[in-house]
């Protein structure tokens, strides 16, 4: 038996026999021929079976397999470039591996509550796979871009003692005979690895117990969260301004088919050019006034002001020096105005929003301990964090960027749930 042959790399086998090992995704007949699509995770191919040339049995078999059954196809690669994939394959020879009866997703539309209960089988369609190949490039290109830069990678903990951005969101678990928490983000124990290292990140999943339902909310989702000793503010926008640049351009070089499959237009993507605009946190209050929002100085964004604030760009943009009340304890105070914190939002075009949040934290052991009690949070739980201020604090600054944001605005998709295998939400813990 010949070795299988990845669809993926058929154009290196133009003339030859190969076997292919996959899944029936479509079958078309006209008359003595039959059209099968089959897909292997690296490609789709059209297999064509004329009945004239192969046995009664193998025939047979083309003409009744059913959706999504798994296969493995004998045949002879031929060029066609009217083919997505440049080539099909003249079948001789099919076996059916496990056959699939009443496949649930048919051609129909269906409702997402329907698509999400059988998100398990959802993702073996086109759209999605496309989407998910996408995820794939992005989260690539994050790891390689920053390793790259001389950063080092240094996970931090899923079970955490203590909140990083406030108690509300916060799920509690037991740990053993202590209670434990579900991470927020991995932005303490970065500022640690941080003093370390110097340039560090970590990359992993993140929890917020949310009860809310909108398109950009998932209860969890992926992080990936670069700090840097003796960095400052402008210094963290700067490394936002060309990791984006960096990764964008990647999922560009890699992905074009699948942008294609999802419609996307990826002009705007190509815009994607560092220096982003910066507009500060009361720049950004006034054009929502302008815009005729009803939005008070002092309050956080919310989906509609980001949605507003975004109309005037083309590219990525950054608001900046939020005000102290609407960010978390670590974050330094700006020295002009203690009203405003040394904190930074990314925003995507196109309506998309909050990418990445990020700034510089606070450096001083005496500001940082009154902090923490301001938010009434445990000092004895920061302890360790606070010896980061004991033991040689430097000024230090760093970021979150979400994956699933990031990869909604990419795709030009409308919700963050088909940006995740299997999503997390408010009503939905399984598959």
């Amino acid at each position: 038996m010949i070795a299988a042959t990845r669809i993926g790399a058929l154009r290196e086998r133009i003339g030859e026999e190969v076997r292919i090992q996959g899944w029936l995704y479509n079958r078309r007949s006209s008359g003595k021929l039959e059209f099968l699509l089959v897909r292997d995770g690296s490609g789709t191919v059209q297999c064509v079976a004329v009945k004239a040339e192969l046995p009664e049995d193998v025939f047979a078999k083309c003409s009744t397999v059913t959706q999504e059954s798994s296969l493995r196809v004998t045949g002879v690669v031929r060029e066609d470039k009217r083919a997505p994939s440049g080539v099909e394959l003249s079948l001789r020879d099919l076996e059916i591996v496990g056959p699939s009866v009443d496949f649930p997703i048919t051609p129909k539309e269906h409702g997402p509550s329907f698509l999400l209960d059988q998100r398990h089988l959802w993702i073996r369609s086109q759209r999605q796979a496309a989407i998910l190949k996408v995820r794939h490039s992005l989260v690539q290109a994050c790891r390689e871009w920053l390793n790259a830069d001389g950063f080092i990678l240094a996970d931090a903990p899923i079970f955490t003692p203590s909140a990083c951005e406030g108690t509300t969101t916060l799920f509690e678990t037991q740990y053993f005979d202590e209670k434990a928490y579900l991470t927020q983000s991995g932005q303490l124990y970065n500022e640690a690895t941080a003093m370390a290292f110097g340039k560090t990140y970590c990359f992993g999943p993140t929890f917020r117990a949310e009860k809310s339902k909108t398109r950009r909310h998932l209860i969890e989702f992926w992080m990936v969260e670069p700090e840097v000793a003796f960095a400052t503010l402008d210094d963290v926008m700067g490394l936002i301004e060309r990791f984006v640049e960096g990764i964008v351009g990647r999922v560009l070089e890699e992905r074009r088919e699948e942008l294609k499959v999802l419609e996307r237009d990826v002009a705007p993507l190509e815009r994607v050019r560092a220096p982003f605009p910066r507009l500060s946190y009361d720049e950004a209050t006034r054009v929502l006034a302008q815009k005729g929002l009803p939005f008070e100085w002092g309050s956080d964004f919310g989906a509609a002001d980001e949605t507003a604030l975004t109309e005037g760009y083309d590219r990525p943009f950054f608001v900046h020096r939020f005000p102290a009340a609407v960010k978390a304890f670590y974050m330094k105070r700006d020295p002009r105005d203690d009203r405003l914190s040394l904190s930074c939002d990314l925003l995507a075009p196109e309506g998309y929003g909050e990418i990445v949040g990020g700034g510089e934290r606070e450096d001083s052991l005496e500001t940082l301990i009154a902090r923490i009690r301001e938010h009434q949070l445990p000092t004895e739980a920061f302890e360790w964090y606070l010896d980061l201020r004991r033991y040689g604090s430097v000024p230090h600054s760093g970021f979150g960027m979400g994956i699933e944001r990031t990869l909604t605005w990419l795709c030009g998709i409308e919700h963050l749930r088909e940006t995740i295998p299997f999503p997390r939400m408010l009503n939905r813990l399984r598959p």
